[in-house]
């Protein structure tokens, strides 16, 4: 049978960087094929010149056994190749089905066959258990909403050949798994898909088979049936990845509280009657599927926002007085969910965002004037100890993978030594071995007395490194369990909403 698709000799540099080294790349009719690799291996780079985004130095690509012209997107769609990006490529000011729909009708096209695109929407939706609101606007989405968006775009078009890349990032396991259980029912009608993921769990139980980029280069491929996770993640970084245990110690007095917190957005809560603790020397985990709050929570620990009712207060004193700046000021170090629109500043140097929150301190300024000298070692230095890969200080921060370009704002972060810290998804879309150095860090800062929010949809991750965790649901906040008593069906009824009046668990 001719492969589905097929990358002969992929070669693409950028400058002095070698991004795709001689790849070749087989993917046969009805074949789940996993692409993994650490951050900057190449995988991206790979699957853009598959889709036409990048044209190829070397190589070609065949599609059902014809060769893609380079470089044009549409001849990749025309094929029956579809592509759900790792980042947002959405409209924020047009609706879902807007969405959707855009770049799918011809501009000769006198009428928008909208109802029939709705309908279309809607049946795709319930088929894939990924739900939305066809007439809401993109940008009143959460993170979690919009990547579902992005998915339904992609199947809207019924592609032959489907790129996911990093498709579960920002969904929780209960989503993920029905999504790849209809994408396996999929591909038994003759699709094929190849999947960028980092979560091990993933590709173990949803691939036929695992291809293994390193520096650019193919290094491994197996059936997934003859591997393991700790295989994989060894193949990936190198070298044998083991994640940091966290240690039991006395916590101490308390950092952050809020007390019955209500945050309302348009006139509709967003938090509700929230009550939590951070404590010195503790990591509070905060548990739920994206979209039930925890946006407006790191908004309010973030400062861009005000509760509408309750108290929050930073070792004792009220929060409505800081704002922004003043959280900052206060020792607050922040890991926002999307580092893209909140988390750094793409057009803008390594250097510039490493220095950004602290642009007006002694150490960075002084009279008005920028020590860009300082600034530049100071990058330097958050480079080389969190593994900021494809990374000088010059570098435009859009040019670092995502994963990079996340341990940037870590390291932004936790180089100040913070005496709280909001911990927004702090590991997507990272690799095993970056995971591990983050939970590294994370665990240091709160050993050296920070108190750390942690809010994560990975339940493994909640578990490992919290003291206490609670469940977020519609805004509202369950009471706190110790993480020593806390398995997945526990936390998963607590997700559901399943607890007490009172917030206990039932």
């Amino acid at each position: 049978m001719t492969p589905a698709l097929e990358l002969r000799g992929i070669t693409k540099r950028f400058g002095a960087l070698t991004a795709n080294d001689d790849v070749s790349l087989s993917l046969s009719q009805g074949e789940i094929l996993a692409l993994l690799g650490e951050n900057g291996a190449g995988k991206t780079t790979l699957m853009n010149i598959l889709f036409g985004h990048y044209a190829a130095d070397q190589g070609t690509v065949h599609v059902f056994g014809k060769e893609l012209p380079p470089g044009q997107p549409r001849a990749a769609i025309d094929a029956g190749v579809g592509m759900v990006h790792q980042h947002f490529t959405l409209a924020g000011n047009l609706t879902v089905l807007e969405n959707v729909m855009l770049g799918s009708e011809p501009l000769s096209s006198f009428r928008s066959a909208r109802s029939a695109a709705r309908r279309k929407l809607v049946q795709i939706a319930d088929r894939f258990g990924l739900p939305v609101e066809p007439d809401a606007f993109v940008n009143q989405l959460s993170v979690g909403e919009r990547q579902r968006v992005e998915i339904l775009k992609a199947l809207y078009r019924d592609a032959r050949v489907l790129i996911l890349d990093e498709p579960t990032a920002v969904l929780a396991r209960p989503e993920a798994q029905r999504l790849f259980e209809t994408l396996r029912e999929m591909t038994k009608q003759g699709l094929s898909l190849i999947f960028i993921s980092h979560k091990l769990h993933e590709v173990m139980a949803a691939s036929d088979r695992v291809a293994v980029l390193r520096a650019g280069q193919m290094v491994a491929e197996r059936q997934t049936s003859q591997t393991s996770p700790d295989e994989l993640a060894e193949l990936m970084v190198g070298r044998k990845v083991e994640r940091p245990v966290r240690q039991g110690h006395q916590i101490g007095k308390p950092v952050l509280v809020g007390e019955n917190v209500r945050v309302e957005e348009q006139g509709e809560a967003r938090l509700d009657d929230a009550s939590f603790a951070v404590h010195e020397r503790e990591i509070l985990g905060i548990v739920g599927v994206s979209g039930n709050g925890q946006a407006a929570l790191g908004s309010l620990l973030s400062g861009l926002i005000r509760p509408a009712g309750g108290t929050l207060t930073l070792s004792g004193q009220d929060v409505r007085t800081l704002g922004p700046r003043g959280m900052i000021r206060a020792g607050v170090g922040r890991v926002p969910e999307d580092r893209h629109a909140d988390g750094a500043v793409g057009e803008l140097a390594v250097w510039e965002n490493a220095v950004l929150e602290r642009l007006r301190s002694p150490e960075f300024s002084r009279r008005g004037f920028v020590r860009r000298g300082a600034c530049k070692s100071y990058a330097a230095g958050l480079i080389e100890r969190f593994d900021i890969r494809g990374a000088t200080p010059d570098t435009r921060t859009r040019l670092l993978s995502g994963g990079n370009m996340q341990k940037l704002i870590l390291g932004r972060c936790l180089s100040i030594g913070p005496r709280f810290v909001l911990a927004n998804q702090p590991t997507r879309g990272l690799d095993e071995g970056a995971i591990a150095a983050v939970h590294a860090e994370l665990l240091a800062a709160r050993a050296a007395g920070a108190a750390i929010l942690l809010i994560s949809e990975e339940l493994e991750e909640a578990v490992a490194l919290s003291d206490r965790i609670q469940a977020i649901v519609k805004g509202r906040l369950s009471q706190p369990v110790s993480s020593d008593d806390a398995d997945a069906r526990r936390l998963g009824l607590m997700m559901a909403g399943v607890w007490k009046e009172d917030g206990h668990a039932a």
